[in-house]
């Protein structure tokens, strides 16, 4: 199964994957962060998935946090930010 992410344009470093919930303000934060950086990025709302696609979802964050909390940001399949911790995303992307 291949999760459908939204793309949002910009400076390509890596692939750059946010899970989020379309009712967070957290996760709105990290995406307007994000967006000033200038950084391209994808996104994902999980919480409006349905069905399998929903638990696949929730299966490929507990990969990066196993508490499953949003946001969680994955770069490059290898640092995970769970959060918005503007300072820490700041400096992994420089």
């Amino acid at each position: 199964m291949e999760l459908v992410f939204e793309l949002v344009k910009g400076k390509n470093i890596g692939d750059i994957k946010l899970y989020a919930l379309s009712t967070c303000a957290w996760c709105e934060k990290t995406k307007d962060l994000l967006k000033g950086l200038g950084i391209e990025f994808k996104f994902i709302y999980v919480d409006l998935l349905q069905g399998d696609t929903k638990q696949y979802a929730i299966d490929e964050v507990r990969k990066y946090n196993k508490n499953c909390s949003f946001p969680t940001l994955v770069i490059n399949n290898d640092k995970t930010i769970v959060g918005f911790k503007a300072t820490e995303i700041k400096e992994a992307l420089s």
